[in-house]
């Protein structure tokens, strides 16, 4: 489940003015009203995240790195009891939909201006991981935690790569990795939709490949993104029943045939990712469904 208490204020996010288009003021009726609900705001929040989806955007200049920007994903992995892999990616996937869709996305702000700057460049993510008190330090920066099973992750707000805050920076990149410990053996290629007979949960799902052998940070980017994308594809109604369930979701590492089969479902979310780590550029990473029905 999602922390629901994220910081009201953010004192690390950049402040450039967002280039975007999806402040409040723009949209004259269809905007909230003076004094919105968190509903409300809620459902704000995610128009602004479907936006980035409607149009080909890339604000980034090879040239100027505080151009490049990434949402840093913090893993918690204690040594002596580290979390199940699977519920590690789901609780990354978690955080970062319930960032992007925090109340404080719906209304203009230090938040949703680092959100909408983010969307109008590559949608990076930057897993790390953090052991102890790592993770209570970092865990003080404005974000969003999210629980699920035995695992923890938080989701902090995007900024450019070179102003990440210390008590991210300074955090590993490699090292996150987790033995897949999770039962898929129910599954076939009839039964890859949540709902369906035959299907253990009725939450989304995202689908990762695991063909691809990528570490957990990876893999938790790539759920991070399926859970975007599940965001994205969804309407206003389903944002907020899923919301009331603090985001919940499952994520599956499956091989090849049933990653293809889920691939070719109806309405399946696909994520192509761009090479820049571990894996070659335009590999299908992950595979985002919501419920049948």
């Amino acid at each position: 489940m999602a922390d629901p208490t994220p910081h009201p204020t953010d004192r690390t996010a950049d402040t450039t003015a967002c280039s975007c288009d999806c402040t409040t003021g723009n949209q004259g009726a269809d905007a909230p009203a003076a004094h919105p609900t968190e509903t409300e705001l809620v459902v704000e929040a995610h128009r602004r995240l479907t936006l980035v989806f409607q149009r080909d955007a890339d604000a980034e200049n090879p040239d100027d790195p505080m151009t490049v920007r990434a949402m840093p994903i913090v893993l918690d992995m204690p040594k002596d009891h580290p979390p199940l892999r699977h519920q590690l990616l789901a609780a990354a996937a978690q955080a970062t939909v319930a960032c992007c869709l925090a109340p404080q996305a719906g209304v203009d702000g230090p938040w949703s201006t680092a959100l909408c700057s983010w969307y109008g460049a590559r949608i990076r993510k930057i897993a790390r991981r953090a052991r102890g008190t790592q993770f209570a330090r970092a865990a003080e920066l404005p974000g969003v935690s999210s629980v699920n099973g035995t695992a923890r992750a938080r989701a902090f707000l995007p900024c450019p790569i070179p102003r990440t805050p210390k008590n991210i920076s300074r955090l590993q990149i490699s090292g996150t990795d987790l033995p897949c410990a999770d039962d898929i053996s129910y599954l076939t290629t009839r039964n890859l939709i949540p709902g369906q007979p035959g299907h253990d949960s009725t939450r989304p799902v995202v689908y990762i490949n695991a063909s691809l052998g990528m570490t957990a940070g990876k893999a938790a980017a790539q759920a991070s993104h399926g859970s975007m994308m599940l965001a994205a594809a969804a309407t206003p109604e389903q944002i907020v029943r899923w919301a009331a369930t603090g985001f919940a979701l499952d994520v599956k590492e499956v091989g090849e045939e049933l990653f293809t089969a889920a691939s070719r479902l109806h309405r399946a979310c696909t994520i192509v990712d761009t090479g820049y780590t571990e894996i070659a550029p335009g590999s299908v990473t992950a595979v985002a469904l919501w419920p049948a029905g």
